[in-house]
């Protein structure tokens, strides 16, 4: 009797850790990757994720042509099919920012990138995906839908935050592209409709990083995608390389524009459509221009944190948006980032990509 009950048991025993194994197996990275949340700063969080990212799955079904449409993807993937709702609604809006890229004196590459907004929290993701190229990114957690008070705190809501893995505002990946999201200066939606696969605006940026290296392939890739802006404005790409070469993606009636500038900001700079969304008192261009041609080009990482930091907002009346949530300032040439949180510009967090070239 003890016997037989001693081999039920260790059979009982066999089974629960073989499913435990399978469950892990299957759960494993994405628990890992929640478990790895930690703050860094007040309105600042950073996290780790290595393996499936779940983004060639989403590609080939196609991708996405609505926010909606991504986030019921993301709550499939985070709960491996077991969970499948018909939609979410995610809200997406108008933000400020600006971006600058220079050259060092050392013939290297740097690029800064304000990101303004009157409130919120910016969640770091370094990604090392089974597929294509490690990348850091960051995303604003009040824009995931989450409710007004979340926070990446506790495994709940730790796990939720690993829907960042498909939409991000800006980033860099190991080969020294960077890419940033702004707002373009008026609320024309672009909306191709083709028979190619779709992206929004934020799943464009994980897209981008984690399957080109430089500017050419970047627009490559977007050429060969349908473009659907996400909601509540019409928005430009800000994109550097290695090589040195800045550009600003823009949409006219549905068609990309590719204009070369070192400096964008939040009006269009194709020349269809040029200071198109420009307002009185905003003088953030201006002022990046001035200082990017007083140096000739060529700043030291102090002189362009300096500069960058020339044109954060404060959270006051009378800012042009009303904030700076974070600011990063990116070595395009030696693949790494450091963070600043809502203008604390004492407190860096710098970020290496492992795989540097």
């Amino acid at each position: 009797m003890k016997k037989g009950l001693k081999i039920a048991l260790l059979s009982v025993l066999g089974l629960v850790i073989v499913v435990g194994v399978l469950v892990w197996m299957e759960f494993g990275p994405l628990v890992k990757g929640a478990m790895s949340a930690e703050k860094l700063d007040d309105g600042m969080y950073y996290m780790e994720y290595k393996g499936d990212d779940g983004f060639k799955e989403l590609m080939d079904r196609g991708g996405c042509n609505d926010i909606s449409v991504l986030a019921s993807y993301v709550m499939e993937f985070l709960s491996k099919g077991y969970f499948k709702p018909d939609s979410i609604n995610v809200p997406i809006k108008p933000v400020g920012c600006s971006t600058l890229t220079v050259k060092t004196p050392e013939d290297g590459v740097m690029m800064a990138r304000n990101f303004d907004y009157p409130y919120g929290t910016a969640l770091i993701i370094h990604t090392i995906p089974n597929e294509g190229y490690e990348s850091i990114t960051t995303f604003s957690t009040d824009f995931f839908g989450f409710g007004e008070n979340y926070k990446p705190e506790g495994f709940k809501n730790q796990y939720m935050a690993l829907a960042g893995l498909f939409m991000a505002l800006d980033g860099l990946n190991e080969k020294g592209l960077a890419i940033a999201v702004l707002d373009a200066g008026d609320k024309v939606v672009t909306r191709q409709n083709t028979s190619k696969s779709d992206l929004t605006t934020t799943t464009a940026v994980q897209y981008l990083l984690k399957n080109a290296a430089n500017i050419d392939e970047a627009l490559a890739l977007l050429k060969a995608s349908d473009m659907n802006s996400d909601p509540g404005s019409a928005y430009h790409f800000s994109m550097a390389d290695a090589t040195g070469r800045s550009v600003a993606v823009e949409y006219m009636e549905n068609q990309m524009v590719v204009t070369e500038s070192p400096f964008v900001t939040n009006h269009y700079l194709c020349e269809e459509k040029f200071l198109v969304g420009l307002h009185e008192g905003d003088h953030r261009h201006e002022k990046l221009m001035e200082q990017y041609d007083a140096a000739g080009g060529v700043m030291n990482a102090d002189h362009l944190t300096e500069t960058i930091a020339s044109v954060t907002q404060l959270p006051e009346k009378g800012a042009i948006v009303g904030g700076t949530l974070w600011t990063m300032v990116m070595d395009l040439t030696h693949p790494s980032v450091t963070y600043y949180s809502l203008r604390h510009f004492d407190k860096p967090f710098h970020f290496k990509l492992s795989h540097n070239k």
